[in-house]
């Protein structure tokens, strides 16, 4: 299958790596020239590291080049951050062609952002848009051409906007990441799976302390106390009470599994959380103000949330707070922006409304 990867991220470098191993032909898009050109003379290799060992992905194709990279691609996709999207989505429009994929793991619903940006440049388009709960790996880059990823991601809850293109749109991601994908409904009910913003908001606001002290810390480690985990859980009940209030059923995969070591598996399995701190590969220099912890799942990520509830009729005080300590400690207005449902296109509609759209698209 013809896949273009968008980014150069730890999830881009991931797809590139393990779909070229998977034997597609992947063409993987940056928009840094510079560092294009460097990938490029450093062999056009990605090394992956993983329990079975090292192996060396060579993606068909490294490019400046988006309209190169996407010309005739089945399947995009953009595990960049959300914070990247809207730029992403006006220089892809123009581009897309029709019975194309386009799909973003996680997405904090940019998959309905990119299908408005569509919309404004071709109406009546007929390109999908999906977006999972998380990335399809844990993995982190250990240097600029090398990757080390601890799992790989099963049962991943994936939305389609419009939901009318699902078939279609599960079929082509299937065949990319062949039993990993969890039909999960439309678009909202994925991104009210994503991961980001439960866990990552009481990581890094409980932790800013230690963040700004320390050289280097592990979030994930020493920054994963227990009072910090019953924060979570009790933030992960404010979600779970959205998706109930907006009709979505269960299963709504609590991120208590995620710590688990016994109990129903998703995403990254039992004991994940183990496996990632014993990686040590998140044992780093964290600016607290810029990283995307901060900037896409606190910022982004709470906003989507408190927006939702706010239509859902849901009380969620943990999501409101932390957004807005997450403000003050950026030096900006606890105003819950950043990314609304009026921010993707779907503001000011009542529930049936809202239903419709995410069905039949816009």
């Amino acid at each position: 299958m013809r896949i273009a990867v968008l980014g150069g991220g730890n999830g881009s470098f991931a797809a590139a790596a393990d779909l070229a191993l998977a034997g597609h032909e992947v063409r993987l898009w940056r928009r840094d020239p510079a560092a294009v050109a460097a990938h490029i003379v450093a062999g056009g290799h990605i090394t992956v590291l993983d329990t079975a060992g090292i192996h060396e992905a060579v993606p068909k194709l490294i490019t400046g080049d988006l309209g190169t990279a996407v010309h005739r691609a089945e399947l995009i996709l953009c595990p960049t951050p959300a914070t990247a999207q809207p730029d992403i989505a006006q220089r892809l429009a123009p581009l897309l062609q029709d019975g194309q994929v386009v799909c973003l793991p996680p997405g904090t619903l940019g998959s309905v952002l990119m299908a408005r940006t569509l919309r404004d440049h071709r109406p009546g388009a007929r390109v999908a848009f999906a977006e999972t709960g998380t990335l399809p790996w844990l993995v982190h880059k250990r240097g600029p051409q090398e990757i080390a990823i601890t799992i790989r991601a099963r049962r991943l809850p994936t939305g389609v906007f419009p939901l009318i293109l699902a078939p279609q749109a599960l079929a082509v991601i299937r065949a990319a990441f062949p039993d990993s994908i969890e039909d999960c409904g439309d678009a909202l009910s994925a991104a009210l799976m994503n991961a980001g913003p439960i866990i990552h908001p009481p990581l890094i606001v409980m932790n800013a302390g230690p963040l700004e002290h320390f050289p280097k810390w592990d979030i994930h480690n020493e920054g994963t106390q227990p009072a910090i985990r019953r924060t979570t859980d009790a933030l992960d009940l404010e979600r779970i009470a959205i998706r109930g209030a907006l009709g979505y059923g269960p299963p709504h995969f609590p991120l208590a599994h995620h710590y688990a070591t016994e109990g129903e598996e998703w995403m990254y399995g039992h004991r994940s959380h183990d496996r990632l701190t014993e990686s040590g590969d998140w044992r780093e220099r964290i600016h607290l103000t810029e990283h995307r912890y901060m900037m896409e799942d606190t910022r982004l990520g709470l906003s989507l949330l408190i927006s939702a509830a706010q239509l859902a009729g849901v009380d969620v005080p943990l999501c409101r707070g932390f957004s807005a300590i997450g403000a003050a400690i950026r030096g900006e207005a606890p105003d819950h922006a950043g990314r609304r449902l009026a921010d993707v296109g779907l503001g000011g509609l009542d529930r049936p409304a809202l239903r419709k759209v995410l069905r039949d698209g816009f």
